[in-house]
């Protein structure tokens, strides 16, 4: 049951970030320990998606499940590099925690709609990723409070790494695969 509430808080935090409402920090632990329970939701999730994709074929051993995983990791990854590079740009020195905890969840939800727009409608997945997009421009003007253009700036960035990140893995697994 708290794993729903912590969803439920999540999601009205998410409906206020994006109407800018100062009471956003007060749906979130935005805190360490808050960070490890959306990273382990996130990971929870990332599994799911492994086990689900991989059902008509089998389930991959350990080494392709962590595999597997770790590309799914990938978001969060990009997210935490644009954060870092942004704010060394900015020479900014609050912390990262209240922009993570919450960037984690959405890119949780990022997850979850891909997964299921990969389904039934694959091309919609590029709106899902333009879609955060914008709820990461609304966090980093938000939580960071950066100006409206360096947040958009960091948004796009995190949506090309997004999808540079999938382009490569792409075709780097076709140019090793035997033709």
């Amino acid at each position: 049951m708290k794993s729903l509430s912590i969803l439920s808080r999540a999601v009205t935090g998410w409906r206020l970030i994006v109407q800018s409402h100062p009471g956003w920090r007060s749906q979130f632990a935005l805190t360490v320990p808050g960070l490890v329970t959306a990273l382990l939701l996130y990971a929870f999730v990332a599994f799911l998606a492994v086990a689900l994709t991989s059902m008509s074929i089998g389930m991959p051993g350990l080494v392709g499940v962590i595999a597997a995983m770790a590309v799914l990791a990938l978001p969060i990854l990009a997210f935490v590099l644009v954060l870092l590079g942004t704010r060394k740009m900015l020479n900014d020195t609050q912390p990262l925690v209240p922009a993570l905890v919450p960037g984690v969840y959405a890119l949780t939800a990022l997850l979850l709609l891909e997964g299921l727009l990969a389904l039934f409608a694959g091309p919609l997945v590029m709106l899902a990723w333009v879609g955060v997009a914008y709820l990461l421009y609304c966090l980093m003007r938000v939580a960071m409070g950066w100006h409206p253009g360096i947040a958009a700036g960091s948004a796009v960035l995190t949506f090309v790494l997004l999808v540079a990140l999938r382009m490569a893995l792409y075709m780097v697994s076709n140019a090793a695969s035997p033709i």
